[in-house]
């Protein structure tokens, strides 16, 4: 079943249950992926990779919105953000935990021979492939320059 698939019956369940943050955080997704394929041409629809990326990049609108939130002293709507949030990272896959993404970053390291901050862009880019959307970016970074540093 495809997200796109999931989604609208999901947002149906959120209607029958009348589960409006559900519901708001499914029509989020569901308007992202209508969006993403209006500009890509429509049509064969989109790749698992792609529905990956799209999540993530909801997932981290919905963070930076939180922190916003959170220094503006609105605590009311950072709860509301949070409980968007919930809802689009249960469609996500399951995140790696930091201390895989650390052997699989060591792993990278060794196999590509990387031995300095030159060559972080060869270790991103095979670690990127290897966690597929199941951990953030930021946190692959940080490991790879902390590994390349020492």
């Amino acid at each position: 079943m495809t997200l796109k698939e999931r989604v609208s019956k999901d947002m149906v369940e959120a209607m029958k249950a009348k589960d409006k943050v559900r519901l708001d955080s499914v029509r989020a997704i569901k308007s992202a992926i209508m969006l993403a394929e209006t500009e890509k041409g429509g049509g064969e629809g989109m790749s698992e990779s792609d529905e990956i990326k799209l999540l993530q990049r909801l997932q981290k609108q919905r963070k930076d919105s939180i922190a916003t939130y959170m220094d503006q002293d609105r605590a009311d709507l950072a709860d509301e953000e949070k409980a968007q949030l919930s809802v689009i990272e249960a469609y996500l896959p399951a995140q790696l935990s930091l201390e895989e993404v650390e052997a699989m970053v060591k792993a990278a390291v060794d196999k590509t021979g990387a031995s300095g901050m030159a060559d972080m862009g060869k270790v991103m880019g095979m670690v990127n492939a290897q966690v597929a959307g199941r951990a953030e970016g930021k946190v692959v970074a940080d490991l790879v320059k902390k590994m390349l540093a020492s």
